[in-house]
């Protein structure tokens, strides 16, 4: 009897003693794919968001040119647009992946009578634009721009 005893007591601990290796490369395996899948879905949010942060700065310019537009006698400013900083509440802005300045377009950057200014989009769907111009307007192109609204 103690004989049956010992070798139950024997078989229970050595089922209780742990994983086998196969059980702890298939979860290993598990998570990875699990990580994988959600570092490819953070890069997506990531694209998008900096797409949405560009339409809005370009928006924020269009109103602070517009405004700069009724405060001037009716004239945009020429040549460089930044002129109308002074009608946004921070500095003039810049692309949130580089840094670098919006692309000016339509002219060398704002005239008397009209602007143009365009940013790509890192997603090639979304924008108002097929070209980094005011003049290929399309319903959904890899560009986002803005242009004067007189």
């Amino acid at each position: 009897m103690r004989q049956v005893e010992s070798i139950k007591y024997k078989v229970l601990s050595k089922k209780l003693g742990g994983f086998t290796l196969l059980e702890l490369v298939v979860v290993i395996g598990i998570v990875a794919l699990l990580v994988g899948i959600a570092s490819v879905s953070y890069s997506a949010a990531q694209l998008r968001t900096r797409d949405a942060r560009r339409k809005a700065d370009l928006n924020a310019m269009k109103d602070a040119l517009e405004q700069y537009y009724s405060a001037t006698s009716f004239v945009y400013p020429t040549g460089d647009c930044t002129v109308a900083k002074t009608y946004l509440k921070s500095g003039w802005p810049v692309d949130p992946i580089g840094g670098a300045s919006y692309t000016y377009t339509g002219t060398t950057g704002c005239a008397a009578a009209s602007y143009c200014i365009c940013a790509q989009l890192e997603t090639t769907s979304g924008g108002n634009a097929s070209a980094a111009n005011c003049t290929s307007w399309a319903g959904n192109g890899a560009y986002y721009c803005v242009g004067n609204l007189q």
